[in-house]
């Protein structure tokens, strides 16, 4: 039986696909393994943002952009943490996709080029972290559930913007957007041949 599932009216401009049908249906019929997945995917986002602060310590307003979203991100991950003792679960190890180890196996090696594409990549699992998390909040059918994805959707969008700002802040315009398009392509191309698990990222 063929589903017509609810998309956004608008699209995240530099994600070079959608998700599949087959996602949205094994997301939709897994709500507790990808709220695991996602609780994971918070914690590591505030390590990200804590990593790069490490990195460039020295890096003229860097801490003052990525502490805020370092606190965000663990404050999304408590409350998905209190979301599910409420349901009776807690926090588990699952097998994680190949997304993310792939996705950062294309970040150049030297300086400032690793710097660039730190924050492109970390931009692109935000945005498709945003994309995905509406197509739950659209299409699920508890409330309690939707309500969840809903309220983490705006820090999703914020997140992503601050990455991408960061990066045109301190490269050119055409370096930053010609680099977010190969990204982009590539981060596609993971997701299209990863076996699907009920994961934010497959």
């Amino acid at each position: 039986m063929l589903v017509d599932f609810k998309r956004p009216t608008s699209y995240i401009k530099y994600l070079s696909s959608f998700t599949s049908d087959e996602w949205i249906k094994l997301a939709l019929s897994n709500p507790i393994d990808i709220l695991l997945d996602h609780a994971h995917c918070e914690r590591k986002a505030a390590g990200v943002a804590i990593q790069l602060m490490f990195r460039y310590p020295s890096e003229p307003n860097l801490a003052e952009v990525l502490s805020p979203i370092a606190r965000e991100e663990l404050e999304h991950f408590e409350k998905i943490l209190y979301f599910l003792k409420d349901l009776g679960h807690s926090l588990e190890s699952l097998k994680p996709p190949p997304y993310g180890a792939e996705l950062s196996k294309n970040i150049r090696k030297e300086e400032p080029n690793r710097m660039l594409d730190s924050f492109l990549i970390a931009g692109l699992i935000e945005a498709r972290s945003h994309e995905r998390l509406s197509l739950l909040a659209l299409n699920s059918e508890d409330k309690s559930f939707k309500s969840l994805y809903e309220s983490l959707l705006e820090s999703e969008a914020r997140h992503f913007g601050v990455y991408w700002k960061l990066a045109q802040t301190k490269f050119s315009k055409n370096q930053t957007f010609k680099r977010l398009e190969e990204l982009s392509e590539i981060e596609s191309s993971i997701l299209a041949e990863t076996f699907l698990l009920p994961r934010i990222h497959s």
